[in-house]
Formats: C-alpha cells, structure tokens, sequence
C-alpha cells in the first residue's frame, strides 16, 4: 500500500492520533508506587510535571488535541485532574486490566470505528523521554513511515547490554519519503542474557524495544483479527457501541471475557514476520523508571552531593552517606556512614533497599499480596 504520493505532509500528520496506555502499578516503585496511585501519576524526574503528563505533552504538538488515554477506571479522577485538556470522548476506561493488546487494541477499535483513515501512535504514560524534539521528529518520521502501509516501531539505541529489554533486529535501510532513517524490521528478539546482549551491540543493528507503535489503525486490526480473533471480535463489538448509549452495557458484558496479551505477541511479532514491520530509531535518552535506581540517575541535578532526595519538605540529614530518599512525610531520616541506600517513607509502609538490589522490591510486594496484607499495595 502507498498512500503518501497522494498526500502532502500536513494531510498524513493530520491522520495521526496520539494514544497513551496508562495501566500497571510499577511493583517495583513500591511502596510509593500503588495500585490507587500507580508510578504514572507521580513527579519522578524532579521536574514538576507527572510522568503522564510529561507524555500527554511530548505528544500534543504533533496530536493537536488528538490525544486518548486508555486506563482504570479507579485512575479516571486524577487523570482528569492531571490532564484537564483531556476530552471526556477520549478518555477510555477499563473495568479490570487486560494487558496490553486490549487497551491498544480497544483504542485502535475506537479510532477505526470513528475514522478508519487513522494513523495511531501508542506511546506508554511511564516513559522518561529527552529531548523533546528529538522525539517529536522520530514519531513524524513514523507516521510517514506508516502511511505507506506499516506498523512502524520506533527503536532505541542501546547504551549498554541490557538484560530487561527485548531488542528489535532490523534488517536495511527503506525508501520511504519524510522518513530517511526508516529501516525494516527482521524481527522481534525476547530480553537476552548479558553475552547474548553484548553480541547484539558488537554486531549493530539492534535497538531496545521501547514498545512504541506508530500504525495506521485498520493494518493494526488486520493483524490483531488474523492472530487473535476472538479478542479483536470483542473488542469491534466493545467499538461499535462505544459513542452509543450501548456502551456501559456492552463493555460489562464483553470485557471479561477477552484474552490476555501482549501487543508484542499479539500484533508486532507476527506482523514483523510477514514483513509488515519498519522501525524508526529513536536517538534520545529514554529511561521506563523500573526501579528506584533508576529515579537516582534521572534526578542527578538535584543531588547534594551524593544523595537525592524527593519530597516535598523531606527532612533529610545524611553524614557520608550515598544513594536516594524519596519522603512523602514529615518525619526525620537521618543516614550516616551508609552507601547507594534506597529509603522510601510512606506514611504507612517504609523501604529500606539499596541501589543493586532495586529490581527485587517487586519480591515483596508478591509476599504482601500472598499474606493478605493488601491494604499497603
């Protein structure tokens, strides 16, 4: 399929439609982190701005308004709080959450069922993105990309060989016009082990995937219908409905009973293998906020000296002391002789880790759920 010869560029960007999948509760930012208050919704850069927001913001100059949240329905009060040029059509929330192919999914099915010459661009609401306007130009690059008839992925370049990333392989340069660095896409690569990684850097043509996806809507359902019909059956009658007084009815009866997937299996894996997959590289910093580690790389400007330190009115005393301390009460934490430490102060539950051993507080979370202490997740 080539549309663009037909189109001057304003007329593609014009097709384009911004979609942010607000969902997960970041286990591993517990207990800051929670299922009522996941890591979206909280200023983790020090920059003033929510990580949502800070997303919705990066998108809108392209989107022009055009922009849909898909989340839980217990997040719908401060999403609209945090996000108050948000239209209420373009808000969608789900019952319970389904993984990834069915928010997307859903938005893709709405979108199509609106306007079926939509070109969408899913862009997670936890993703730490610098600069800006680097960004912007890869997702331009991605909807031209995509008018041609593509789902287009937009890769990041490794800095070191990651294990908590799958790669995307890609496989020549493409000829696509308003997109010079498009390339194709061989396929999709599950997270490696370290000497797997570092053979992916040595030998080039790999990229993180950051799980961005630029596609025009009806390719995305052409493919999610071949690989997973039953959930794209339910999620065209879920469409359907949707700007109807139908809605509610339909979405209780119809949403419990889709599978669960990721985009990843249920459309990207098997589109790239048919050759329906190009990939735009994304050369700006990009960090998912896994951990609190993570959080001390992305507020090294507001380190005295080598200790961060986020709350508003944290009362901090640290004597030789390294690492990073997140305070949402008055109480004093006082860390002396002490290094990389993570502290967390909730007023209801305190983490105490350290910088190497951030990724397993997602371990303790699975003990609080399997001992029924839920109230502090």
């Amino acid at each position: 399929m080539n549309t663009f010869g037909s189109l001057n560029e304003d007329d593609v960007l014009a097709r384009f439609y911004g979609v942010i999948p607000a969902g997960g509760v970041g286990t591993r930012l517990w207990p800051l982190s929670r299922a009522a208050a996941p890591k979206f919704l909280h200023d983790l850069t020090g920059s003033g701005s929510t990580l949502i927001r800070a997303t919705y913001a990066r998108l809108e100059p392209l989107s022009d308004g055009r922009t849909m949240v898909v989340t839980g329905r217990a997040h719908r009060r401060a999403v609209l709080e945090q996000l108050p040029g948000l239209k209420n059509a373009n808000l969608v929330l789900e019952p319970e959450p389904k993984d990834s192919a069915a928010a997307i999914g859903l938005a893709a099915a709405i979108l199509h069922h609106r306007d079926p010459a939509i070109i969408m661009g899913s862009f997670a609401a936890d993703q730490v993105i610098t600069p800006v306007e680097t960004f912007q130009q890869a997702v331009r690059e991605a909807v031209y990309t995509a008018a041609e008839g593509f789902i287009v992925t937009i890769g990041i370049t490794p800095t070191y060989p990651s294990t908590g990333f799958g790669y995307i392989r890609t496989a020549g340069g493409m000829s696509i016009a308003g997109a010079p660095s498009a390339q194709a896409v061989a396929q999709f690569v599950e997270k490696p082990d370290e000497e797997t990684a570092r053979g992916y850097l040595e030998a080039g043509g790999y990229h993180w995937n950051a799980g961005m996806f630029v596609a025009p809507v009806d390719l995305l359902l052409k493919h999610l219908e071949t690989n997973e019909p039953v959930l794209h059956a339910g999620l065209m009658e879920i469409a359907a409905a949707w700007d109807t007084p139908a809605r509610r009815e339909v979405m209780r009866r119809v949403w419990p009973t889709l599978p669960k997937t990721a985009i990843d299996y249920a459309v990207a894996e098997p589109a790239a293998a048919a050759g329906d997959v190009a990939m735009i590289p994304g050369a700006f910093s990009w960090d998912d906020v896994g951990d609190f580690a993570a959080i001390g790389r992305l507020n090294a400007a507001s380190e005295t000296g080598n200790l961060t330190v986020l709350g508003e009115g944290a009362r901090v005393y640290a004597e030789n002391a390294s690492g990073i301390v997140v305070s949402d009460t008055k109480r004093v934490i006082a860390l002396i002789g002490i290094d990389d430490v993570v502290v967390v102060d909730t007023p209801d539950a305190l983490l105490v880790t350290t910088k190497a051993h951030a990724q397993r507080v997602k371990s303790a979370v699975e003990h609080l759920k399997a001992s029924g202490d839920t109230d502090v997740l």
